[in-house]
């Protein structure tokens, strides 16, 4: 279950007790609850790769507003967090393998400075995972494979999930975990076969569609399926 702390969200997982490793990864999210929610999801639906080794998950702006969560500033922040949990980790005398990660999920939707914000977060160690044109498009691949293009607009992808998907308890568009039980290897299956369809060349932040976030799921969090 999730709770609070010091305005942070803890997704800890119910499959990840028992004795071994422990890690903690910060995650900035662009959406404030249809990304936390998935999260949560997959965490208490999904199968450790390294059984015994717990993985605490937070949701590092879970209080942000709207004007906080666009793609350079999450970066910014999480660069700010990386910097302050490394020096942490290295005081506690962590074994590198063991130091925080720091996430960031956002997607190319009609932003400004996607590209600055990727090439800042991939030199200073910041990990993200970036959907185009938003993370509906992940949320769809676990039921269908993508082509076509949507031009930035996340209306498009949208309207490719099932009615029921958008009709949850409060009206709030989210992600629960019946929708995507048992649906990870597809899901990335679906993904790297659409992200295979655009030649090198092409810049991440421009290729339509994209998603990355089974790399997320993977590295960030060590589930292998759910």
């Amino acid at each position: 279950m999730a709770k609070s702390t010091k305005g942070n969200v803890s997704l800890t997982s119910g499959k990840a007790h028992g004795r071994g490793r422990s890690r903690v990864v910060y995650v900035f999210t662009e959406g404030k609850v249809t990304e936390p929610e998935y999260i949560k999801a997959v965490r208490q639906l999904g199968t450790l790769k390294q059984p015994g080794t717990t993985v605490d998950v937070h949701i590092a702006n879970a209080s942000d507003e709207g004007s906080q969560r666009k793609p350079l500033i999450l970066v910014e922040k999480a660069i700010a967090l990386l910097r302050e949990k490394s020096r942490e980790a290295k005081r506690a005398g962590l074994a590198k393998a063991l130091w925080p990660q720091i996430w960031c999920l956002f997607d190319r939707d009609q932003h400004e400075g996607v590209e600055t914000a990727l090439s800042r977060a991939k030199k200073a160690g910041v990990e993200v995972a970036y959907s185009h044109p938003c993370f509906e498009i992940w949320r769809v691949l676990h039921l269908k494979s993508v082509t076509g293009t949507f031009g930035g607009v996340c209306g498009m992808a949208e309207q490719r999930l099932p009615s029921d998907w958008h009709q949850v308890p409060g009206g709030i568009k989210s992600v629960i975990p019946k929708q995507i039980e048992n649906r990870f290897a597809d899901a990335k299956k679906h993904a790297l076969d659409m992200n295979a369809e655009h030649p090198d060349y092409i810049a991440k932040a421009h290729r339509d569609p994209y998603t990355d976030v089974f790399e997320f799921v993977e590295k960030g969090i060590g589930i292998a399926s759910y």
